[in-house]
């Protein structure tokens, strides 16, 4: 789909799933991952537009990408649309292409600085936030994520749908919960598909896709145009290659194969020692390898042992006892698969 001033926006369709801006999560290791396994797009994970300027090695970090992680979209959170701006120019010289205005975190200490989720109680800054990063880069480049409103039942979502496309935006994303509710309840589909039919934008879904099955129910049920993984693909990255192969199925195409969770947490662990020095590597591993086998059968005091895991040799020992497990048994092998 192209934008109304010819410039393309990233690739936002049914069979394109995006990785979500995951703080502590997605970074460049783990936005590799999800690439291999079918995510068309990925977004880091949130920068300070202010950091840009005061924190330079902490924002370096998130920033770090190299050819294969393309393309990418950078997610900025502030609430001054000065600083929105320059910190747009200066990555857009730096040669970065896509970005994403924050509109929906509820941390305290983003929401307390007024950015955020903070931003659905003042639609007017919001807007000019997201004005000022358009008119930073240029058009087809900007997208905004986005809640339903501050809290239950005001919604701005609709409001916004309208007056951000005035503003430039090129798509929008839409997690259809208040900023309240944080990640409680359910995410309100029947709101999300509302949102859709007032926007003249392609609308990324976000919210409760935790598979593939998930992913492709949404879309059915709101007509957006596109989904964005987040927890799902925390829990599972192979999420993107089931997504694929639901479309390749559809499609009468050959499905992407869909590799094994040992081999999913080797690749990863391969990632992560390339891109980050190894302790840094190891206490990502810590945390991302007990969520791949919480549904591993019999797995209970592996998980436990990950997450003290000390060197590389112990995780390929972990690793290779999981395996094991996983050819235990049929029900074993089902979950590992």
């Amino acid at each position: 789909m192209s934008h109304p001033f010819g410039i393309s926006h990233p690739p936002i369709a049914p069979d394109a799933p995006w990785l979500a801006p995951l703080a502590g999560f997605s970074d460049l290791p783990f936005r590799l991952l999800s690439r291999e396994l079918g995510a068309a797009v990925a977004v880091t994970e949130m920068v300070s537009a202010k950091g840009l300027f005061y924190d330079s090695r902490n924002t370096k970090r998130l920033l770090d990408t190299c050819p294969a992680d393309s393309p990418l979209v950078v997610q900025l959170f502030g609430a001054e649309p000065d600083y929105l701006e320059r910190a747009a120019v200066a990555l857009a010289e730096a040669g970065y292409t896509y970005f994403d205005l924050n509109c929906g975190c509820s941390v305290r200490k983003v929401v307390k600085t007024g950015a955020g989720a903070a931003l659905l109680g003042d639609p007017d800054r919001l807007v000019a936030c997201a004005r000022a990063m358009v008119r930073a880069v240029g058009p087809g480049r900007v997208g905004v994520k986005l809640r339903l409103g501050p809290k239950p039942p005001a919604r701005v979502d609709l409001e916004l749908a309208i007056r951000l496309a005035e503003a430039g935006a090129a798509w929008l994303a839409l997690h259809p919960r208040h900023a309240s509710q944080g990640f409680a309840g359910t995410a309100d589909r029947q709101a999300l598909g509302e949102f859709v039919a007032a926007s003249t934008l392609p609308v990324i879904a976000s919210g409760d896709l935790m598979t593939a099955a998930d992913g492709r129910a949404v879309l059915a049920q709101t007509g957006a145009q596109g989904v964005m993984y987040a927890r799902g693909a925390l829990a599972d990255p192979r999420v993107f290659a089931r997504h694929a192969a639901l479309f390749a199925n559809e499609g009468q195409t050959t499905p992407r194969e869909v590799p094994s969770v040992c081999d999913v947490i080797r690749r990863h662990a391969a990632l992560c020692r390339e891109y980050a020095d190894d302790r840094q590597a190891l206490l990502r591993m810590r945390t991302a390898v007990p969520r791949y086998l919480r549904d591993l059968p019999g797995c209970r005091a592996l998980r436990d042992r990950l997450c003290r895991v000390q060197s590389w040799n112990e995780l390929s020992d972990i690793i290779s006892e999981a395996e094991a497990l996983a050819a235990a048994s049929p029900q074993a092998a089902g979950e590992a698969a």
